[in-house]
């Protein structure tokens, strides 16, 4: 039996890929963002797919979405990648833009999460992304890296609080070249296609585990540098400010 998967921030990117490789598997796909257009051209391009566009930051967007949802049966997972992003840093970045970013990437994943959990089979998946920039303060990160971190831990608290019903999962990239990194005016080091974020993303949700996390060559150093005591730490990136 194919499984039934809502997909936030379908519309391009790592979101629209992740599409792609679900829809040739077999799975029947609800696929949600705010560009309604982008992912009608992308349904029809999967031979298929049901479009209910949303914004994770309009709760009854979302429940209008879950209503409908529900009415065609359980899911078997549930990922939001949506996001935005502004590299800067903290004392250079405009208070209202920050703000949107916040209300969109940590705020929003708690509304996805809040809406998607009622709609999962017993045992089904959620999925939220996080980042590598959420695993330590870096510069030129903020006030990006500051919502991943708080995704993070939403994750690691919906993990436990949902143990006995819902499989939950944190994805953690590094680099992709979407929409979002093509604003960094700096040398992005292990720098991946979405096409291949999405095999990796795919790959790491079949298999057990909490956290999927790529490139290693560079999520392995970073969850390091975490690791190390603060003063040692933060020597370290001092040295990246310019």
């Amino acid at each position: 039996m194919s499984e039934r998967i809502w997909i936030m921030g379908a519309s391009d990117g790592i979101g629209a890929a992740l599409a792609r490789l679900w829809a040739a598997r077999g799975a029947s796909l609800i696929l949600s963002a705010r560009s309604e257009d982008r992912m009608a051209d992308l349904a029809q391009e999967l031979g298929g797919a049901e479009v209910l566009p949303c914004d994770v930051t309009d709760r009854d967007s979302l429940d209008t979405v879950a209503k409908a949802i529900i009415d065609g049966g359980k899911l078997d997972r549930a990922i939001t990648l949506a996001a935005l992003y502004d590299p800067g840093k903290v004392m250079e970045l405009d208070p209202d833009e920050a703000a949107r970013i916040v209300n969109v990437n940590l705020t929003g994943s708690f509304n996805f999460a809040r809406a998607a959990v009622p709609l999962l089979r017993q045992g089904g998946q959620l999925a939220l992304t996080g980042s590598v920039a959420g695993y330590f303060g870096l510069p030129q990160g903020q006030i990006y890296s500051a919502t991943k971190a708080g995704v993070i831990n939403l994750a690691e608290s919906l993990r436990a609080e949902l143990a006995n019903d819902v499989d939950v999962r944190l994805i953690s990239p590094g680099f992709v070249d979407t929409r979002l990194t093509q604003k960094n005016d700096f040398d992005m080091p292990a720098l991946m296609q979405p096409a291949a974020a999405a095999v990796a993303i795919l790959n790491g949700l079949d298999k057990g585990g909490f956290e999927v996390h790529f490139p290693r060559r560079l999520t392995l150093p970073l969850k390091f540098l975490r690791a190390l005591p603060y003063g040692l730490a933060m020597r370290l990136t001092k040295r990246l400010v310019r």
